[in-house]
């Protein structure tokens, strides 16, 4: 069994409007600017957050989140 893909958090800025539920439901990853929009480090989500980013993507009400999984490197 070979390495485990990751899964990054992607943020459409396009279509969010700045309703912040994302950040409550995700603090472990999701800060708010000035402005109320999201913001997120690089990198992949770590595995015990996975089910909460799920949850975070689920209730945007623009959808403007997503979950991209990325093939594990070798």
């Amino acid at each position: 069994m070979g390495p485990e893909p990751t899964v990054e958090l992607l943020i459409d800025r396009t279509r969010c409007v700045g309703h912040g539920s994302c950040a409550e439901l995700l603090p472990e990853l999701l800060t708010l600017d000035e402005w109320g929009y999201p913001s997120n480090p690089a990198g992949p989500v770590p595995a015990p957050l996975q089910r909460f980013a799920r949850r975070a993507v689920g209730t945007c009400p623009v959808l403007a989140l997503r979950l991209a999984e990325q093939p594990a490197r070798r």
